[in-house]
């Protein structure tokens, strides 16, 4: 009555994208976000009067500035996420996100992933902005910055594990990245 269970793969007929094809359309998004966040600080520069944006020199428009960074780097992925199921980069590399059951990512799940990725990256922004930044460069800061960064390394090197070929935040979101046939773009 049981049989063997399932994985994702054999439900959905598109195959989960892999580590490199998504390592691709990162680069691509990644140039995109730099532009983003570079028109954002553009528009604080007639505020800064010369000084640098730390909370010491500038008060609380330093906040502000982090502010608006994080919140465009939510609307962006939420937004493409959720209307197309696509950011420009993953256009460009045929890559589609969607929920485990082949539906268009809601704005919860979308949410939900961006929170993931983030806490992955948690222990090399706080470890930078807390320990090891004043620290000179040598061999004990880029053991400290390499370290900090396995939980996010590791969650993508588990694409090659996982049977369905998703990351971390891919399974503990309910989203999966997929490769879409040539025909669909």
């Amino acid at each position: 009555m049981g049989g063997p269970q399932k994985s994702m793969t054999d439900v959905n007929a598109k195959p989960s994208a892999g580590l490199l094809r998504r390592l691709g359309a990162m680069v691509y998004d990644t140039l995109l976000v730099i532009a983003l966040l570079a028109a954002i600080t553009f528009l604080f520069v007639p505020f800064l009067g010369g000084r640098v944006f730390v909370p010491e020199e500038v008060g609380s428009v330093a906040y502000l500035y982090r502010t608006l960074q994080l919140a465009a780097l939510i609307v962006f992925f939420g937004f493409f996420w959720t209307h197309r199921g696509q950011t420009v980069g993953m256009i460009a590399w045929r890559l589609r996100i969607e929920a485990l059951d082949g539906s268009g990512v809601k704005w919860s799940a979308a949410l939900k992933r961006l929170t993931l990725l983030f806490a992955l990256l948690l222990p090399f922004i706080l470890g930078y902005w807390f320990v090891w930044r004043d620290w000179p460069r040598g061999l004990h800061r880029s053991a400290a910055t390499v370290s900090s960064l396995l939980p996010a390394f590791l969650s993508y090197l588990w694409i090659w594990i996982d049977r369905d070929h998703l990351a971390w935040h891919d399974r503990w979101s309910g989203t999966r990245i997929v490769v879409l046939p040539k025909s669909a773009t």
